[in-house]
């Protein structure tokens, strides 16, 4: 059998070397030429997954070890009769754990305490439910938006988008859906901006495309963080030269999102070829436990890993996709213990 793999995809030798020949390839280089041949095709969020690259072929297999859905033709895999799985939650901690420390850092630098701040979470699912459950044990109140959500399970405590967008922090944690009762795609623009005050925290570190940058960059807020960018790598720069904190995509970028991304792949492969996965590979991340001596929780969780070093890394924007592919190690809190008790949940 053989397999076209992203080479971005962790350890992926060590994943997938038993099911076959491995050809590995940058994203953005996988073509219709290289997945010709290819039994099975994993990816990452940089192949466009459609008819242009796959017609024609003999892919049966399509695994993508990142959360997001937006590059995958769905429609069309059902009709070339290709089984398809993404790795829905892997990096769910890894974006909490990017907001809450942006908001511990911003709480500090600009003398507010985060407690007496309202937090609209804009899209409920993985990500969001991990951020408002540390959001709970941070005494933060949240608003949660989710109106698909909302609709399935008759949820009480859920607020509608403008209530959401009058919170003191905003944050966006949808997937970029076009279609549907409720597309994401520009949920934020020139009808609902002027929710968004001088005094918001407004984040995106869910998709590229559900802000309308051209009209965010109009506006002045109290502090933006965008880790997702319309057009990546050629990302706005005059949302990049005023944001609080401006990086690559990589808050869901911890070696556990990525070890759980090729993880869940490995076992959906298996389920499709009727294997037994081998548990050994739980072994392929690091479980040691890392002390932190600090003795407040803003140097705590920077001494774990400053996102600022990812603003830097891209002030020349030429570095956007090289820094993406050789992004430095990151550990998630639950592997540190520390004088100061974390939001772990």
């Amino acid at each position: 059998m053989k397999l076209v793999i992203d080479d971005a995809c962790y350890a992926y030798k060590k994943f997938f070397d038993c099911f076959g020949e491995i050809t590995a390839i940058a994203g953005r280089d996988i073509n219709a030429s290289s997945v010709k041949d290819a039994d099975v095709l994993i990816v990452r969020s940089r192949t466009k997954v459609n008819q242009a690259l796959l017609d024609g072929s003999r892919v049966k297999f399509v695994g993508s070890t990142v959360a997001g859905l937006d590059h995958i033709d769905q429609d069309y895999l059902k009709t070339k009769g290709a089984q398809f799985f993404s790795a829905q939650g892997c990096n769910s901690m890894a974006v909490a754990e990017f907001v809450i420390s942006a908001i511990v850092n911003l709480a500090d630098e600009l003398n507010f305490d985060y407690q007496k701040k309202t937090l609209g979470i804009i899209g409920v699912g993985n990500v969001g439910i991990r951020l408002a459950e540390k959001a709970k044990l941070m005494g933060i109140k949240t608003l949660l938006n989710d109106p698909p959500r909302q609709m399935r399970e008759n949820l009480d405590n859920f607020v509608d988008l403008n209530t959401a967008l009058s919170a003191d922090i905003v944050t966006f944690h949808t997937p970029l859906t076009m279609d549907g009762k409720h597309p994401s795609y520009q949920l934020l623009n020139e009808n609902n901006f002027h929710h968004i005050t001088n005094k918001t925290i407004l984040f995106n570190a869910a998709r590229g495309g559900v802000i309308k940058e051209a009209i965010w960059q109009k506006y002045k807020t109290l502090a933006n963080i965008i880790d997702c960018w319309e057009g990546e790598p050629n990302i706005n720069p005059s949302l990049q030269n005023t944001a609080y904190l401006a990086t690559p995509h990589i808050a869901g970028h911890s070696v556990d999102a990525k070890f759980m991304g090729s993880f869940m792949i490995n076992e959906a492969l298996c389920a499709f070829l009727g294997e037994k996965q081998d548990k050994n590979i739980k072994n392929l991340i690091s479980s040691d436990e890392l002390f932190i001596d600090k003795n407040n929780l803003k140097d705590t969780l920077n001494k774990i890993y400053d996102f600022q070093q990812d603003a830097n890394a891209i002030k020349d924007i030429n570095n956007f996709e090289d820094y993406r592919r050789n992004y430095p190690i990151r550990y998630e809190w639950r592997h540190f213990k520390s004088k100061i008790t974390l939001p772990i949940v």
